[in-house]
């Protein structure tokens, strides 16, 4: 059977209501992976996406961070946070198992500058998410990790690798950081498919006409171990989302994997 997987940084899931659920009836994913939902527990609108088909599990505070998997099929042992985190980690990290799956959804802190204390905490965050991963799982067995990771890896994946090199999300210190947690025995699925430039899942609402000038960031990703990347069929970037009315300023990227 086949299993399609999208993650969508919807910077406010009450606030992008409409788009999800419209995003969702047209395309029928089996799996939404969600970041920065924004919202605490009791009002996440687990009942919208129930109307549609899908069962819901996440974590979440007001205002910021949030993180959550919807899924047509039934979720199995959920779990939250890096397990050597408090709660303020809880947020980022949700995990759950879907058709035998593991999946883990990540929202990576931002960074915020390169000489912000944060910085080193996004960097610690990456360490600390491959220790998780040697503890947790095997890269011989399947696993998915999606999600807002917050770093473009390389030069085809920012508009203007010249002009932005060494701001946060394209720096050389979160560059490695990533790696690092990749060369665990993740393949990058997106790049498997689409090895060209040109296609991002971040455009910035300060740029005027991102999206139509091409001026985005491809920092949101879906990967795999071998076992699930073997099997993947395709990858794409879906920009409606992101000229909607009232968008985030990330869009959809989904992936389809034979399971």
């Amino acid at each position: 059977m086949s299993l399609t997987v999208a993650t969508f940084n919807v910077n406010s899931v009450r606030a992008r209501l409409p788009i999800v659920t419209a995003w969702l009836s047209d395309h029928a994913p089996d799996v939404l992976c969600l970041q920065e939902t924004k919202v605490e527990d009791g009002k996440f609108p687990a009942d919208d996406f129930g109307e549609l088909g899908y069962n819901a599990v996440y974590r979440g505070e007001k205002g910021y961070n949030g993180v959550a998997i919807l899924s047509r099929e039934p979720i199995d042992a959920p779990r939250f946070g890096l397990d050597d985190d408090g709660p303020a980690d809880e947020a980022r990290l949700i995990r759950a198992v879907i058709h035998g799956v593991p999946i883990v959804n990540t929202y990576v802190p931002q960074g915020r500058d390169p000489e912000d204390p944060f910085f080193q905490y996004k960097l610690e965050w990456f360490g600390r998410l491959r220790r998780y991963f040697e503890r947790e799982f095997t890269p011989d067995a399947p696993l998915l990790w999606v999600g807002d990771l917050n770093v473009a890896p390389e030069d085809i994946d920012v508009h203007d690798p010249v002009r932005l090199r060494g701001h946060v999300g394209f720096h050389p210190d979160e560059q490695a950081a990533f790696a690092r947690v990749v060369e665990w025995g993740f393949t990058d699925i997106f790049r498997k498919h689409e090895p060209g430039a040109g296609q991002y899942t971040f455009y910035d609402y300060r740029a005027k006409n991102a999206v139509d000038k091409g001026t985005g960031w491809r920092v949101d990703h879906i990967l795999a171990t071998a076992p699930l990347a073997q099997t993947s069929q395709a990858a794409w970037i879906d920009l409606a989302p992101r000229v909607a009315e009232r968008p985030s300023d990330h869009t959809v990227l989904a992936a389809t994997f034979e399971i």
